[in-house]
């Protein structure tokens, strides 16, 4: 089942009602003008287990904890914006899998050959991807990417991840001057940096749900970031996002500032269609596969991660 991604950005009281997310409208139920049956009419309901992402982007939205368990308890991934109007917070359960003590064990003690052939597979995936959208979107000659898939070594120790993101980026956004992929840097950067954030949520949503441990990573080791193994699982598919932005900034839209539209269309992110196993899938669907072959990896079940492909 594709779970929903809602996105609040106005105030609201948002609280659980019979197992359902139910949705207050502030200036509805302050009203003492409006008639109670318009007010009744205006409470919406979702059921929560039809919840996968949920984005909270206004500093006068209240929501329960008694919403907030019920969110948790059903693997949804709450995303918190701050005064920027980017995510600042992610909350994430810590039980999402009846077998993650035995998983949580098997993912600490997995040996440094076994990571980095892990990496390894991660990064030819990423090139790949990679060499598809600028063939795609931008006619590039990608000859040189798919000779580096070949050539990427157990950890990446040559850092041809480094190689193939600098061509990769060059010839992505050629007609934006000054483009270079950074946090800070300038539009459509605020684009793919809240894309990601998206992307990141979702993927380690999925890790938690195959009993795996966000922080814990192959590659990433950074003791102030909470999602190491997120940030390594996600590198395959940031290519999908790329496209996306790619798309939105060649149709003409103004992508200086985020406006509501762009993030509505960045927001339908966890239901891109990928490639996954040679079928159609949509991409938190297909995350889920990736985490919980990871997961087998880790358990000695598979030496191969799944990986989605662009279409």
């Amino acid at each position: 089942m594709i779970k929903k991604t809602l996105y609040f950005e106005n105030p609201a009281y948002l609280s659980l009602k019979d197992k359902q997310l139910q949705i207050k409208l502030p200036e509805v139920e302050k009203n003492d003008t409006l008639p109670d049956t318009f007010k009744k009419d205006s409470i919406k309901f979702i059921p929560i287990e039809d919840i996968g992402v949920m984005v909270l982007d206004n500093k006068q939205i209240t929501i329960t904890h008694g919403l907030i368990e019920a969110l948790l308890a059903n693997n949804c991934a709450l995303i918190t914006c701050g005064s920027s109007r980017m995510p600042v917070g992610l909350q994430l359960p810590l039980d999402g899998n009846t077998l993650q003590s035995e998983r949580f064990t098997a993912q600490i003690e997995a040996s440094l050959p076994l990571k980095k052939q892990l990496w390894q597979q991660t990064i030819q995936a990423k090139i790949e991807n990679q060499a598809v959208i600028l063939k795609q979107c931008r006619g590039a000659e990608v000859r040189n990417m798919l000779a580096w898939v070949g050539q990427v070594k157990s950890g990446d120790s040559e850092n041809l991840e480094g190689r193939a993101a600098a061509y990769y980026w060059k010839n992505l956004f050629l007609d934006i001057e000054g483009f270079t992929r950074g946090r800070e840097g300038v539009p459509p950067n605020n684009l793919l940096n809240y894309g990601y954030a998206i992307l990141r949520a979702v993927i380690a949503r999925a890790l938690v749900a195959s009993g795996l441990l966000p922080t814990f990573g192959i590659h990433h080791h950074n003791r102030y970031n909470a999602y190491c193994l997120a940030d390594d699982i996600m590198e395959p598919y940031r290519p999908f996002v790329d496209k996306l932005v790619v798309e939105i900034v060649d149709n003409g839209t103004n992508f200086d500032e985020l406006s509501k539209e762009i993030k509505t269309k960045l927001l339908y992110i966890p239901v891109l269609d990928v490639v996954i196993n040679e079928q159609r899938s949509p991409l938190m669907i297909a995350a889920g596969q990736t985490t919980a072959s990871l997961a087998k990896c880790y358990l000695g079940e598979s030496r191969k991660i799944i990986y989605p492909m662009l279409m």
